[in-house]
């Protein structure tokens, strides 16, 4: 899960299929609404992450997704499982999950990655050897609307903190510098 600096980003692309068929932004706009009604239902807090969170962020959907980031407590972990179970999301780990999980429902991906808070009040990613960092003050109240759909998000500068991190992989840095410049347009 550790990516350079922030490391939220819990897949790299080269684990995804050439060949992977993209689920349509309708029916990942149409998860995350479910998602966000489902979670705030339950009392459960979550912020939306990634590409999804940039668009949300820009306020238009800027790129093709793979799959929908969220982080969670991790000490809501059993109960966000039975939610999504009770759902149909189907639990799919990948082997070496570290500090994230992964579900699917029809060709709509869930990565889901787990949050922890230190004794200073640091918010962080618990891993098998250590921890993931975030930005300062990445999780707060952010919220935006896109085509219909409200949800909470990492707050804008936590996200352009993180994609303007340089990245050894160049196809994420050109996404990454994509993503930011469509942050930095909404600013």
């Amino acid at each position: 899960m550790a990516r350079s600096q922030l490391r939220y980003r819990v897949r790299r692309p080269a684990q995804i299929s050439s060949t992977l068929v993209l689920p349509t932004v309708t029916d990942q706009l149409a998860a995350l609404a479910e998602l966000d009604h489902l979670l705030r239902q339950h009392s459960l807090d979550y912020w939306l992450f990634g590409g999804w969170a940039v668009d949300f962020h820009a306020g238009r959907v800027t790129r093709d997704h793979a799959d929908i980031d969220i982080a969670v407590w991790a000490h809501d972990k059993n109960r966000l499982a039975a939610l999504l179970d009770a759902a149909a999301w189907e639990h799919r780990p990948e082997k070496g999950e570290d500090g994230y999980t992964c579900y699917q429902r029809g060709g709509v991906r869930l990565e889901v990655a787990f949050l922890a808070r230190d004794e200073h009040g640091e918010v962080y990613t618990p891993l098998q050897t250590g921890r993931g960092s975030w930005p300062a003050d990445s999780f707060g109240d952010a919220a935006a609307e896109l085509g219909g759909v409200r949800v909470r998000l990492v707050n804008r500068e936590a996200l352009i903190a993180d994609k303007s991190v340089l990245r050894p992989d160049g196809e994420t840095a050109a996404k990454d510098r994509a993503d930011v410049a469509h942050l930095l347009k909404r600013s």
